[in-house]
This record gives C-alpha cells, sequence and structure tokens, in this order.
C-alpha cells in the first residue's frame, strides 16, 4: 500500500506540472503566414558612366604622357559641361608593359599602355548623349559602361511596400475563404530583401569622333520592388 501510494503521487505530481504546458499550448494562436511583393517602375533621372583614356607608346614614359594629355582635356570638357567636382571619381589608373609573343621565342617588350579612367555621373540625363560625344572629341577611347539611377528612390519603395502589404492581405484572404477561417489581428510582419533589377546599359568602345548627332540613349525605366511576410491569427 506504501508503494502504491507513493507512485500515486509521484504521478499525479507529474501531471499537475505538465498541465500548465498542456494549458499553454491550447491557448497559442492558430496562423496564416502570407508572402506579399510590390513592385513599381519609375524613368531614372540619374547616370553613371565610365570614361577614360588608353594610350599606347614605346616607353611608359611617353605613353603616361599621351594619357595625361588627353585625360586633361576630358577632364576639362566635363568641368564645362558643369558636372560637380564630387561626382567625377577616378576608377583606374594603370601602367602596363606590352609583349610581342612569337612562336618559339621569348617575350620581347615592344612599348607600354597607360590606362585612365573616371566614373562620372550625370544629373541631366538629356545632356548625356552630347556629353559623350564631346567626350570622344576630347580624346577619350573608352566608354566602358552606363548605368541609370532614380536620384530619390526613397518613395517609389515606400510605394511598392504598400504594394506588397496590399498583395500580402488579398493572399490571405483567398485562402481564408478557401478553408473557411476568419482573419483575425495580424501579429506579425517582416520585410524580405527589396530589389532593383538590373537598369539597362550600354557598352561602348568610343574610338571615332565625327559623329554627326548626338549619341542616342535610351534610358528606360528601372523597377524598384519590396516583399513582406504578414502573419494573422486566424479563427
Amino acid at each position: 500500500m506504501i508503494r502504491l501510494s507513493l507512485a500515486t503521487a509521484v504521478l499525479a505530481a507529474c501531471l499537475a506540472s505538465a498541465t500548465p504546458t498542456l494549458a499553454d499550448e491550447a491557448r497559442l494562436p492558430r496562423t496564416l503566414s502570407v508572402p506579399g511583393h510590390g513592385e513599381v517602375s519609375r524613368a531614372p533621372d540619374m547616370a553613371s558612366v565610365s570614361a577614360g583614356v588608353i594610350s599606347q607608346a614605346s616607353t611608359a614614359g611617353e605613353a603616361l604622357a599621351a594619357n595625361t594629355r588627353a585625360m586633361t582635356a576630358v577632364l576639362d570638357v566635363l568641368k564645362t559641361a558643369d558636372i560637380a567636382a564630387k561626382d567625377i571619381q577616378t576608377s583606374n589608373v594603370s601602367v602596363q608593359p606590352r609583349y610581342n609573343y612569337d612562336n618559339n621565342q621569348p617575350p620581347q617588350l615592344v612599348g607600354y599602355d597607360v590606362s585612365n579612367t573616371v566614373m562620372v555621373r550625370v544629373r541631366d540625363i538629356g545632356a548625356l548623349g552630347s556629353l559623350l560625344d564631346k567626350l570622344v572629341a576630347a580624346g577619350s577611347n573608352q566608354i566602358n559602361g552606363i548605368t541609370f539611377e532614380i536620384a530619390q528612390p526613397q518613395a517609389a519603395i515606400d510605394e511598392a511596400r504598400k504594394l506588397a502589404a496590399e498583395d500580402a492581405t488579398r493572399k490571405a484572404k483567398v485562402y481564408a475563404d478557401a478553408l473557411g477561417l476568419k482573419l483575425g489581428s495580424v501579429i506579425s510582419v517582416s520585410e524580405g530583401a527589396g530589389y532593383e533589377p538590373p537598369v539597362p546599359i550600354v557598352r561602348a568602345k568610343a574610338m571615332m569622333a565625327d559623329a554627326a548627332v548626338s549619341v542616342p540613349v535610351a534610358a528606360g525605366e528601372q523597377t524598384l520592388a519590396a516583399d513582406v511576410n504578414v502573419t494573422w491569427e486566424i479563427r
């Protein structure tokens, strides 16, 4: 009898300690989590272009001198085009030997290549075509790429966020109706990593400056997106 009573007491104690946990789990809300996506498109109002000069000569000094003269002219064009100093940044300067490789012969040094490149932010897209013409005329023989941007994207991103929230709400209502449920209060909201799909890029090597008209430039549109995950209590 004593052993039975002791075992019964232990079992009762275990059940008593487990009861609050089971009760807590029973009170946990049922939830429905749904992702939402939103995106908006805007015309870019700013562009970045990489422009520079590659010079070749038999000696490093001659190549560097020629490159310096040409790059000085390129920078002068940017200044006269009212490009602010903060929007012009040197991105690469290099001096490289150039070799001639003949079959079964040691490499022979034949000259040097000097490259100098600047990244330029253009805040007037309408003037971009004529600026490219002027850069080439001044001596730039490398235009490696043009990327388009939105100078103040926050308003567009906020609109995408609203669309993402509306998308999540729409989906949640569809699921709730299909499953015979009712949406309760929003329990949590988490934002995913928004993104900007690749923007139009123009790539070219500018080798001639005899174009009769400005370089045609198509800015297109840039898409900004937001993702959100919303959790509702369901009844």
